[in-house]
């Protein structure tokens, strides 16, 4: 195998992938990145047996075919520190050079036959996303996930595929977070009742891998796996195992709600100073609605008191309600500092429910007042 390459376009495309490569592993050759050289293509390819990725790599002048494994703290390094536009990349089975104009470094050599294969995207049934409200689902949803629960089946994100709409739903048991949107079936693709909750980490590396030129993903989800596919990357994921919560009961279905229209920079501006004498052992922010104000007060007998107020457009009953502001934040950091959004709120005991128009929804629970 020979190559010619653009060093900076193989370091971006070689960082992708090395994103899933383990930092232990019993299988030492999972520590590489698999190189594959064709006339039609030159991609690279990583696993750690649960995920995996194949990314095409531009800008690649072929001179002979082959393939190679690249070790990740070796070769990532070279590309990184590198300060040549171009590199000769030629692997043998003794091992790899890589030559730039001044420098030069020879890799030991690893069978890439024992590689594991990471399936490409030969679909001819799956579901077509737009790239754009992709990158939104698992930006809205991802934060509110949990990997260390032993609940399993909190370590992803669940997505609901439907003929011509796509919901993803996060939750850690104290907060869930639902987004959703358009999309179209393909070839008549469809998941039934099994239930696709694709690992956090899979997620990660989905959004990782979408640009906002994309216009379209194609996503195939199978009973175990799932396969996702984007202008330059193809992702294999295997699926979290156990049952999903009952999401949908999560939003309350309630009478006497009041609906409060707030603006997301002017409450998060006003929630970062009342968190300001908060601690790690006392998180709660008290949010008083009433009278056209919204009042948010903490006190913290180790750190100190806040009181920081708010006009707003409510006039309706007073309501208290105490909450992590932590889960508060994650969702206005999701939001354009200018979007409205509503809160929907019963009493202090009750789920607090955050929505916006075009489909996102969020709820937290209340802590307890004594703190």
């Amino acid at each position: 195998m020979k190559i010619q390459c653009d060093r900076e376009k193989l370091w971006t495309s070689f960082q992708t992938a090395a994103a899933v490569v383990p930092v232990r592993s019993p299988k030492p050759t999972l520590q590489n990145v698999k190189l594959n050289v064709s006339s039609e293509a030159t991609t690279l390819i990583a696993t750690d047996l649960e995920v995996g990725i194949r990314v095409d790599v531009p800008g690649i002048e072929v001179d002979i075919p082959g393939e190679a494994l690249l070790p990740v703290n070796r070769f990532g390094p070279i590309l990184r520190e590198s300060v040549d536009e171009k590199l000769s990349i030629e692997a043998d089975p003794q091992g790899c050079m890589i030559r730039g104009k001044r420098s030069e470094f020879r890799l030991p050599g690893a069978d890439p036959q024992e590689f594991p294969e990471v399936v490409s995207f030969s679909e001819d049934k799956y579901h077509e996303v737009p790239a754009r409200l992709m990158k939104e689902l698992i930006r809205r949803t991802l934060f509110a996930t949990d990997t260390e629960s032993s609940r399993y089946a909190l370590g992803g994100v669940l997505l609901e595929i439907e003929d011509d709409r796509i919901i993803a739903v996060g939750t850690d048991g104290r907060r869930l977070a639902k987004m959703e949107g358009p999309c179209q079936a393909v070839g008549g693709h469809s998941v039934g009742d099994a239930q696709t909750i694709v690992p956090t980490r899979a997620m990660q590396l989905i959004e990782r891998t979408l640009s906002d030129a994309d216009a379209e993903i194609q996503l195939a989800a199978r009973s175990n796996d799932v396969l996702i596919k984007n202008p330059r990357a193809t992702i294999y994921s295997r699926l979290v195992e156990g049952r999903f919560p009952k999401w949908r009961d999560v939003f309350p279905k309630r009478e006497n709600v009041q609906s409060i229209e707030l603006t997301v920079g002017t409450l998060f501006a006003v929630l970062r100073q009342a968190s300001i004498v908060t601690s790690d052992e006392s998180r709660g922010v008290d949010f008083a609605f009433g009278d056209g104000l919204l009042v948010l007060s903490t006190s913290t007998a180790e750190v100190g008191q806040a009181r920081v107020e708010v006009p707003i457009s409510y006039d309706g009953p007073p309501i208290d309600i105490s909450l992590d502001h932590r889960y508060v934040a994650d969702f206005l950091k999701v939001l354009d500092l200018e979007k409205t959004f509503s809160v929907e709120l019963t009493d202090s005991e009750s789920a607090a429910v955050f929505r916006t128009e075009e489909g996102y929804g969020y709820v937290v629970m209340p802590l307890a007042k004594e703190r």
